[in-house]
């Protein structure tokens, strides 16, 4: 619901309805008595007694001040708290202001961040709109794993890590990108949840926190031309397997296609990819020293063909354009050459091998 404030009154007006005003005051011998510090007067204390706030109260304009509007309170009672908590500078002014916009049905309960000696009417039509959700940010990097996305999601929530595995294996989550077994687990969900940074009202729950986070990444994939790598036989969905490979072994996106290109190459020929980055998913761990070119797993691409039959992580828009556009090369091999991220690629195992003699004897590898 919106307000459209009324247009301000002339002086000459304000002036004659004040006068009014005091002379029904007079009239009724009620005395309106000033000087009660909002910080000095409960809220509780306005809203019960008669004698509630109506004179001016001496504050210090522009003081961000938090004021809970109770569900249910009248217009008076607002009014009341409102003085008290010196946002207005008496409750009879505000309430004039709603009597003068017809919004005594429309005032919304909730919590409201508003300011010290604010204009009746700008508070009126703040407490009409609502209040506003309290949100937060949080920011989900590429290259994450499934399990690592939700311990990122749930310390940012407060909420606890398990429900927001519940909410992803419950079957309330949906993705267009591939077929979910009816029983779910969270190698299942890898690389359907796109890496990005999100803002998310703070009573958000896990189901929906985490439904945006897989509709945005069926935006991104439907957005990129898959046409090429499809005529090559592959689906979408390998596709993004591929970004995800591309996703843990590059770091400078100039050099995303170019992997991409050996990853393609590679299975053009039935070669093994020899991705290191997969045996460690497959161990289920980051730590290089723990490496194993022999654990036994499909995701081990050392000792099994093709593609690991899920992504291994959730990639970015980078690496999902090189998964879908490598570049041309004839590139088989790729070996770290600097420490800044630099590879070094080659077309023949000589070569490879000589690339990799090199980046030893520079101290890039051990």
């Amino acid at each position: 619901m919106t307000f459209e404030p009324v247009p301000e009154p002339s002086p000459w007006t304000r002036a004659g309805r004040m006068i009014a005003i005091g002379g029904l005051v007079i009239l009724s011998g009620v005395a309106v008595v000033g000087g009660a510090s909002y910080l000095g007067r409960a809220v509780g204390s306005a809203i019960d007694s008669d004698d509630a706030i109506s004179g001016p109260v001496n504050v210090v304009a522009g003081q961000e001040v938090t004021v809970e509007i109770p569900s249910g309170s009248s217009a008076k009672d607002i009014a009341a708290i409102l003085a008290a908590q010196g946002v207005v500078r008496s409750a009879l002014e505000f309430e004039v202001a709603v009597r003068n916009n017809e919004a005594a049905e429309s005032l919304q309960a909730g919590i409201y961040k508003l300011e010290t000696l604010m204009d009746p009417a700008e508070v009126v039509a703040v407490l009409v709109v609502g209040p506003v959700a309290d949100v937060y940010r949080v920011t989900v990097i590429e290259g994450l794993r499934t399990s690592e996305i939700l311990t990122r999601l749930s310390e940012a929530a407060g909420i606890p890590y398990a429900e927001f595995e519940e909410a992803l294996l419950s079957g309330d989550v949906s993705t267009s990108l591939r077929p979910m077994p009816a029983e779910a687990i969270l190698t299942d969900w890898e690389g359907m949840l796109f890496p990005d940074t999100y803002e998310f009202s703070s009573d958000a729950e896990p189901t929906a926190i985490l439904q945006r986070l897989a509709s945005t990444m069926e935006q991104r994939v439907d957005s990129i031309d898959w046409s090429a790598l499809e005529e090559a036989g592959y689906t979408p969905y390998q596709g993004l397997i591929i970004a995800s490979l591309i996703e843990n072994e590059v770091l400078l996106d100039e050099e995303r296609p170019m992997v991409s290109s050996v990853v393609r190459n590679r299975l053009g020929i039935d070669m093994k990819l020899d991705i290191d980055a997969t045996v460690l998913y497959a161990l289920g761990t980051r730590d290089i020293s723990l490496f194993d070119r022999e654990v036994a797993s499909p995701y081990n691409t050392y000792l099994v063909a093709g593609l690991p039959p899920t992504p291994i992580s959730s990639p970015g828009r980078a690496s999902l354009e090189a998964a879908a556009s490598p570049a041309t090369t004839d590139f088989l091999y790729y070996v770290l050459a600097d420490l800044e991220g630099h590879h070094a690629f080659a077309a023949t195992l000589e070569e490879h091998n000589e690339n990799v003699a090199k980046a030893r004897a520079d101290g890039v590898l051990p």
